[in-house]
């Protein structure tokens, strides 16, 4: 007995499906966005349906081909492959697509003058040697010396004493310590620093040059694909704590890297672009154990109150 005769049989209508019911181009956002059960979490859900009805827009607008759209799926899956644990292809690609700035900025808006955020970047390291201030980070003697000191202080001008200032960057060739295991020193390049009583802090490195990020995987096939450049504007990186204030995860910039406006994962903000002063002057390099000249940035830190709403 067929299934419309069993119906037939049994006296029982058949149920006719509801309206969008099934999947359809025209109802693609609507029918996927209507699965979700009535314990689906309220931003689980928001999250998953602003997803799916992006993502079905690009299909449309797109119109991929099953090979272009089988590339995708390789390319995603190679990027996983790619990721362990000191190189994070995911995060690159977040980065050079500008979500990771997009993201960044959106959380952490500046409205009373304090320091701009950008990325962390995928070379961070926890549990950094910690040094007394005005040591130097540059374990491998390579580079032109450069003096960094400020102030980590309030939106006011007070004094943030006791705050730790961790700092890291790439070397003179362009690598990160994690980058050239058994070539560089462990931890070069890379310090926490303790501000004073009044906000101070000081550390001794190496000029930052220019690098270009990690571009023999898949993120680097995105960007030859689309002619863009792999570099990283010359920068140092920080990243300060203190309890009552949010952490803050940002770069010094170079004034002369020819980089500053083609930063490949948009990190550059004007405001975090530094002065860093020629100073020819033997017995202040003496005293400081640097050669003379020496390069020197003054670059205070300004805090946000971790009571601040985020938007």
């Amino acid at each position: 007995m067929t299934s419309s005769a069993a119906r037939k049989a049994s006296g029982k209508p058949r149920r006719k499906p509801a309206a969008g019911a099934f999947f359809s181009v025209r109802d693609s956002v609507k029918v996927v966005q209507g699965r979700s059960g009535p314990k689906a979490g309220k931003r689980a859900k928001f999250l998953a349906d602003t997803l799916v009805k992006h993502l079905h827009a690009f299909i449309k607008e797109a119109r991929p081909s099953m090979d272009e759209w089988m590339q995708g799926i390789h390319f995603l899956t190679r990027t996983g492959q790619l990721s362990n644990d000191w190189r994070q292809e995911f995060i690159l690609l977040s980065d050079v697509l500008g979500v990771s700035m997009l993201v960044e900025s959106l959380n952490h808006e500046k409205l009373s003058g304090e320091t701009e955020s950008t990325v962390l970047g995928p070379f961070y390291i926890p549990d950094a040697p910690r040094y007394p201030n005005g040591a130097n980070i540059c374990l491998d003697g390579k580079g032109e010396p450069v003096l960094v000191r400020g102030r980590v202080v309030t939106a006011k001008g007070k004094p943030i004493p006791g705050a730790l200032i961790e700092v890291w960057q790439a070397n003179e060739d362009g690598f990160y310590d994690v980058q050239q295991k058994g070539i560089q020193p462990d931890m070069n390049l890379r310090g926490i620093f303790t501000a004073d009583a009044q906000g101070r802090y000081a550390f001794r490195s190496a000029y930052p040059r220019h690098y270009p990020i990690p571009y023999d995987g898949s993120v680097g096939d995105v960007l030859k694909a689309l002619d863009r450049n792999p570099n990283r504007p010359a920068h140092l990186h920080f990243k300060v704590t203190a309890p009552g204030y949010e952490t803050l995860v940002t770069h010094i910039f170079t004034p002369d890297c020819p980089w500053l406006e083609d930063d490949a994962v948009f990190g550059v903000k004007q405001s975090l672009i530094a002065d860093f002063t020629i100073v020819n002057d033997p017995a202040r390099a003496a005293e400081l154990d640097l050669p003379s000249p020496f390069r020197e940035a003054v670059w205070d830190v300004v805090m946000t109150k971790s009571s601040r709403r985020q938007r």
